[in-house]
Parts: structure tokens; C-alpha cells; sequence
């Protein structure tokens, strides 16, 4: 069953997302310097942490941020969120930005898998916006799909200046 979400869940969502990026772009920044992949990928580590703490304003200013969707007991639901941004976007686990990073072979590798990680979370956020259970909901996660959609065109945009 598919279960609607609404804003508050997208921008917990994005929070893990943005948690984990941050990540994988530092550990990038460092296997890559110096260059001016790396630091790219600095500068969007440091993006990661202003979407971070955008997203969590975001999320003290919705309301019902303690209403959940379903009826969930045990709290299952903010599990279940965290385990799709996982799944989904930049795993969580102690080694997964070295994991990542072993099939990274060169710089051209580096910013290919970066853009992955960013079309990825556009298209969860798009999913989730289709799923949000309430049309006000949807105007919170279409700021979370821009965020996201800048770092595309960033790493897009140096891409093609680096190789065609």
C-alpha cells in the first residue's frame, strides 16, 4: 500500500539527503585535491550544510509537524523515511562514501556520480510531491526540488566546461 506523505516527511527526507551528501562530497573534496573538482566538491559540502539548516526552518514552520500521515505507534514511519533516503540517496552506513568513492576512477567518474545522486533525489522529491497527502504540501517540497536542481546544474555546468 502506498502510503500519501506529506511536507513535514519530504523535508525529514531531505534533511537525511542532505546529512549524507555532505558526506560523500566532503570524502570527494579530499580524494580529488587539488583541482577544481575538488573544490567544487568543497563548496558543495558547504552547500549542504546551508540546505540543511534551510530545511530544518522549513520544518519548525509547517504545520501539524507532530500529525502523522497514518496511524503509527511505534514511531515506524520516520524509520521508514530515513531507510528510503538511505536506500534511495547516499546510504547510510559507516564506509558508504568509500564505497562510493571505489567506483569513482577519475575526476569525469567523480562528477558523473555526484550527478546521479542529484537526479536521484529530484525524481524521490518529484515521487513524494505526487504522494504528498495535501496540496499545500507540495509547495514546500517543489523548494526542496529546487535546492536540488541547483546542485544538477552546478555540477552539469562544470561537467561540460571540463568535458564537452
Amino acid at each position: 500500500m502506498i502510503y500519501p506523505f506529506n511536507a513535514v516527511e519530504a523535508v525529514k527526507i531531505a534533511i537525511s539527503i542532505e546529512e549524507n551528501g555532505l558526506k560523500f562530497y566532503n570524502e570527494a573534496a579530499k580524494r580529488f585535491a587539488p583541482s577544481k573538482v575538488s573544490d567544487l566538491f568543497a563548496r558543495l559540502a558547504k552547500e549542504e550544510v546551508v540546505h540543511e539548516t534551510l530545511f530544518k526552518k522549513l520544518l519548525e514552520t509547517l504545520p501539524d509537524k507532530d500529525k502523522p500521515t497514518v496511524y503509527d505507534p511505534d514511531n515506524e514511519m520516520d524509520q521508514y523515511l530515513r531507510m528510503m533516503a538511505g536506500l534511495h540517496i547516499f546510504r547510510q552506513s559507516p564506509d558508504a562514501e568509500d564505497k562510493f568513492l571505489e567506483s569513482v576512477k577519475d575526476e569525469k567518474s567523480a562528477l558523473e556520480l555526484a550527478m546521479s545522486f542529484e537526479k536521484d533525489s529530484i525524481a524521490l522529491f518529484v515521487q513524494l510531491k505526487h504522494s504528498a497527502s495535501e496540496f499545500g504540501d507540495r509547495v514546500p517540497i517543489d523548494k526542496l526540488i529546487g535546492e536540488e536542481a541547483k546542485h544538477l546544474r552546478t555540477l552539469a555546468s562544470e561537467y561540460n566546461k571540463l568535458f564537452g
